[in-house]
């Protein structure tokens, strides 16, 4: 891995690459609940393309401080409490990092860290007040949601953007540099066809307001009102089955996001 490299972003034109997962990060036991019998909204992500490819997404013009690493991520079986790349603007400029994925305040410790806040409350609420004002975006390549189709089993279904583009999740955390660090992906109410699929969906913005999301100068209250008011729409989304392997989070590769046949 390549630690505090800083690179500029790539030409135009996204290049997805499909590459060898890597081993399976440890599971925290607080995601064990997240694992069994189909996750919670938006419980299971994908990232395998590489940072450069998410960052050209975003089209800053600025150098970006990479503490990921510059190969393809090739993870095709993100699980909760894991490090998952996070895009976010400090004041030494734009930087990507590996954060745990999950977060609760210091004083919630009797329940498990929750992965997601809903829109609706996350701006409020006294859970997530210590770091409403922290935002970063998730650059996901899709994730997987569960539908009871009266089999025994729940069907897995992949979701990704119609283009063919990454994913820009708004998301909230902790960027201390200490272990409470970790962050949560904000989700609201599910809109057309997709409420089939699930009753919740993750907030992901449009690269400009991608990017004003991640500047700290931007106002809570507008960010709020990007977040509630001007996700993508379901038809930028398209969603299809896919295999029941994704239940087991050992499972990693590329076949774990082909249609069903």
């Amino acid at each position: 891995m390549v630690v505090g490299r800083s690179f500029s972003p790539a030409l135009p034109g996204l290049r997805v690459r499909h590459a060898v997962a890597p081993s399976t990060p440890s599971i925290h036991p607080s995601a064990m609940l997240a694992l069994a019998g189909g996750p919670r909204m938006c419980g299971r992500l994908s990232q395998y393309r590489g940072i450069h490819d998410f960052v050209e997404t975003l089209s800053l013009p600025e150098a970006w401080q990479n503490n990921v690493g510059d190969q393809p991520l090739g993870r095709y079986n993100v699980a909760p409490t894991t490090p998952v790349a996070l895009l976010r603007v400090d004041e030494a400029g734009p930087r990507a990092d590996l954060v745990r994925w999950g977060w609760r305040p210091h004083w919630a410790t009797d329940r498990a860290a929750p992965i997601n806040a809903r829109v609706e409350k996350v701006a409020h609420g006294p859970f997530f007040r210590a770091i409403w004002p922290h935002r970063g975006i998730t650059p996901i390549d899709g994730w997987y949601e569960w539908v009871d189709e009266g089999g025994p089993k729940k069907q897995p279904y992949y979701i990704r953007r119609r283009d063919g583009r990454p994913s820009l999740c708004a998301s909230i955390g902790q960027f201390a540099g200490s272990e409470h660090d970790g962050f949560v992906i904000i989700t609201a109410d599910a809109q057309g066809g997709m409420v089939d699929v699930h009753d919740r969906r993750p907030v992901v913005l449009a690269p400009d307001l991608a990017r004003e999301w991640m500047q700290p100068a931007t106002p809570g209250e507008q960010a709020e009102q990007m977040a509630l008011n001007l996700g993508e729409p379901a038809e930028a989304f398209e969603w299809y089955r896919v295999s029941t392997a994704i239940a087991n989070v050992r499972n990693q590769g590329a076949e774990l996001i082909e249609p069903l046949q």
